[in-house]
């Protein structure tokens, strides 16, 4: 059991790490200062139940994921829904072999991330579902495991696998309509 007089000292680093992932969730600054301010909130109170030893960082993201759940999404009365079964694997890379997007030794990605704006990035994530958004977050931003996203979100590592894999395919699909708009990827012949 956690001392909650070690509370300042042991979690107060994870703040900017936290508040940048509420930012991403909310996409408001006052709405992510205030997340936050609960989610450290409930830490507090819960501080004495917490069990030394396990990961910190990971326990403070799931309280500000299930705030952020409880909070804001019920706001809405129905989730987001998207149709990104028809997202083909590798989408991004098909379309750009055969254009010498990879002849030049580097990867696929490399080549048309080196071309991109972090504001297509950032617009790109925005606009993928919530669910996949926050699996893609907490994953390839934040560097959480499978099983650690699975114990923020409250849900099976089989569904974090799937929705970051539908998650990294919708963000593809994305990345590569705007290159395409920018002229930055040519359209693949048949």
């Amino acid at each position: 059991m956690a001392d909650q007089e070690r509370f300042v000292d042991d979690a107060m680093e994870h703040m900017p790490s936290l508040y940048t992932a509420a930012m991403r969730m909310t996409r408001n600054s006052s709405d992510a200062e205030d997340l936050v301010q609960e989610t450290y909130l409930k830490a507090f109170r819960a501080y004495g139940g917490f069990e030394e030893g396990t990961n910190l960082k990971a326990w403070l993201y799931r309280i500000l994921t299930n705030t952020f759940i409880n909070t804001y999404r019920a706001k809405k009365r129905r989730p987001e829904e998207a149709d990104v079964e028809d997202v083909e694997d590798l989408y991004l890379y098909h379309r750009l072999v055969g254009y010498g997007g990879s002849n030049l030794g580097r990867s696929a990605e490399d080549e048309v991330l080196s071309r991109i704006t972090d504001e297509a990035v950032k617009t790109a994530i925005e606009s993928l579902p919530e669910s996949f958004r926050m699996t893609v977050l907490l994953a390839d931003v934040e560097g959480f495991s499978y099983k650690e996203i699975a114990g923020i979100m409250d849900v099976p590592v089989g569904t974090v696998m799937s929705r970051l894999h539908r998650g990294r395919g919708a963000l593809q699909k994305a990345l590569h309509d705007f290159g395409m708009e920018r002229g930055l990827v040519e359209a693949k012949p048949l």
